[in-house]
């Protein structure tokens, strides 16, 4: 039973205080204190017994014998208890942390995860590519690159070495004189086809026609596992065409990326 409000429940503490000895009877106290009945006094860890062997007022201490600097000797403020609201370690489950109290901005960097490895590159100039055939399409500059795992100067591929699902994209953009039938856009997995979008009259005239735009999930190993992005054009005339990047002012890219997915 309780008058007045119940005392909230902590973990209590007492300050502690060790001394460098010498030969000499009077120290300074850290805490300011009453009298010596507010101080546990340790010798080489016996205790002292207070107004006998020291006495004490404010942040003076004096002792009836010299001390040694041989001598091991340290206080315990009586009259000084430290509270704290930090429990014992390993002391705090789940049971004991309410339903959507811990956010965001409480956790360290890196406790979150991240949609990484991810990548974006795209294609800075024409490419002529043959009529009739599937072309791998070598973006060569990249936007970002979070794990250097994208090979934009040999093989053009994305070899992430984190295992997951990653969502995969890429988009064409054709630039040529000839009409345009039929083209395709497509993503590679291991050297093979894994997914494609067709896209029929792309354009009919010349100019800048879209090749198609592409976005697939995929599972990836994290070792060996990559993928290339890969198109196939098929003109009217048998004549070839150009993959471009912003090419005479246009604002349609040829441009191929990924990131893992989060789950």
């Amino acid at each position: 039973m309780y008058l007045g409000n119940q005392p909230a429940l902590s973990y209590t503490s007492f300050a502690k205080q060790d001394f460098t000895t010498s030969a000499t009877t009077s120290y300074t106290l850290d805490n300011s204190v009453a009298n010596e009945n507010e101080l546990a006094l340790f010798i080489n860890f016996v205790r002292q017994e207070p107004t006998t062997a020291y006495t004490a007022s404010g942040t003076s201490l004096t002792l009836t014998s010299a001390t040694s600097a041989s001598d091991d000797m340290y206080c315990v403020f009586l009259g000084k208890a430290v509270q704290t609201v930090n429990p014992p370690n390993a002391s705090v489950g789940t049971s004991q942390i309410a339903d959507l109290a811990v956010t965001s901005g409480k956790l360290a960097s890196g406790v979150l995860p991240t949609n990484t490895p991810s990548f974006l590159a795209y294609l800075t100039s024409n490419t002529e590519i043959n009529d009739t055939t599937m072309t791998k399409v070598q973006c060569d500059t990249e936007r970002f690159d979070t794990d250097s795992a994208y090979d934009n100067s040999t093989n053009y591929r994305f070899t992430p070495q984190e295992s997951g699902k990653y969502f995969v994209y890429g988009a064409i953009c054709f630039d040529g004189t000839q009409e345009l039938y039929r083209t395709t856009v497509s993503i590679w997995k291991n050297g093979s086809n894994y997914h494609t979008v067709h896209n029929t009259n792309p354009f009919s005239s010349s100019g800048y026609g879209d090749g198609g735009e592409i976005g697939v999930v995929v599972e990836m190993n994290g070792s060996t596992d990559y993928v290339e992005l890969y198109t196939y054009v098929d003109t009217s005339n048998s004549t070839t065409g150009n993959l471009s990047f912003n090419a005479a002012g246009t604002i349609k890219p040829t441009f191929f990326g990924a990131y893992k997915l989060i789950g």
